[in-house]
């Protein structure tokens, strides 16, 4: 019986070393976490919500901002592409003004040759002045025409610039 107690008492003491190495082994314990107060916890997630709903609003008027600045590009766009057509079409007014002006520019000239050689009417060279004349008129009508489109395109962008 003596040797069942010795092997008893030997077991005891080596589950004891296994114990306290397994003890030595193991992490220690995560310190406590404080307790949070609930109305700190309250507070903060009323905090939250609150931002949430600014951040929400910031999104909503950003893109707000973002849709009122594409239908301004759009349209400005637009105006550009009528103004491009406006300025085409005055340019071949007036390249065809400056054509029929040269030709009577010509025409004229011609006409004084005949009359100081004495082959041509006084009335035939007074008609054609006054056609001249009138040339001249729709030339300037035209250049005043093109100023008037060009001051229209511009001045949407000049009372931008002056409320900026």
């Amino acid at each position: 019986m003596q040797d069942v107690t010795e092997l008893e008492r030997r077991i005891n003491a080596a589950l004891d070393r296994i114990g306290s190495g397994v003890e030595a082994m193991a992490p220690p314990p995560a310190p406590e976490a404080p307790a949070a107060d609930p109305e700190e916890v309250t507070r903060l997630q009323t905090e939250l919500k609150v931002e949430r709903q600014v951040t929400a609003q910031l999104e909503e008027r950003v893109r707000a901002l973002k849709d009122r600045q594409d239908a301004r590009v759009t349209a400005l766009e637009g105006d550009l592409e009528t103004a491009q057509t406006r300025i085409t079409a005055l340019e071949a007014e007036r390249a065809q003004l400056k054509k029929v002006n040269d030709e009577l520019r010509g025409s004229n000239a011609a006409l004084r040759e005949a009359n100081a050689a004495g082959l041509a009417d006084a009335s035939l060279v007074d008609s054609s002045a006054q056609a001249e004349l009138e040339a001249l008129r729709r030339v300037h009508e035209s250049d005043r025409a093109e100023l008037d489109e060009i001051l229209a395109a511009l001045q949407p962008i000049l009372e931008e610039t002056a409320d900026g």
